[in-house]
Order: structure tokens, then C-alpha cells, then sequence
């Protein structure tokens, strides 16, 4: 049996590439986070604000796309080869859970 199916959580393993990817993405998506957090404490005009809101949900957005294309493209991918049909099942809730 797989490692990854033994434990509570799957994990999975990514390319240098892939890591760095993902994780200079979320430091860019703090660094918004926190300037938002610095324009209420100062003040800031709400339009401003709700259009730096507008600009981290499209960050986010844009990672979740990256993340969900990498998914399907390796895990996805390699779970239907090998007779696990299943994951098309995990594939659907998850993408029902982000269309709430």
C-alpha cells in the first residue's frame, strides 16, 4: 500500500521549481495581505482598499489555478493510469468547495 494512503493526510512531493513556484507566490499574497492591514490601520479611503481586496483575490485566484493545474497534470493523472478512479470523485468535491 502507498505511504501517502496509510496517514490521515496525503502529501505530496514537488519539484524545486514547482516549491519555489508556489511559495514566492504566497509571500507576494502576504505582502498584499499586510499592506491591506497597513491602509485600515491608516486610514486609507475604502475604495482604495477594496481595490487592493480586489487584487489579492485575484492572487489568490491565480494560485489556486496554478496549484489545481499541477494537481491534475501529476496526481490526477497518475491516479486515473493507475485504476484509481476515485480521485476524479476528490477532483470534483474540491472543485465544488471552491465554487461555494
Amino acid at each position: 500500500m502507498d505511504e501517502r494512503q496509510e496517514c490521515c493526510h496525503k502529501t505530496k512531493e514537488r519539484s524545486e521549481k514547482e516549491y519555489k513556484d508556489l511559495l514566492n507566490r504566497l509571500s507576494r499574497i502576504e505582502g498584499q495581505v499586510r499592506g491591506l492591514k497597513k491602509m485600515v490601520e491608516n486610514g486609507a479611503y475604502c475604495p482604495d482598499i477594496l481595490i487592493q481586496v480586489s487584487a489579492v483575490n485575484a492572487a489568490l485566484n491565480s494560485f489556486n489555478r496554478v496549484l489545481l493545474t499541477n494537481h491534475i497534470r501529476t496526481c490526477v493523472t497518475e491516479d486515473i493510469r493507475n485504476g484509481k478512479d476515485e480521485t476524479v470523485d476528490e477532483l470534483v468535491a474540491t472543485l465544488q468547495k471552491m465554487m461555494r
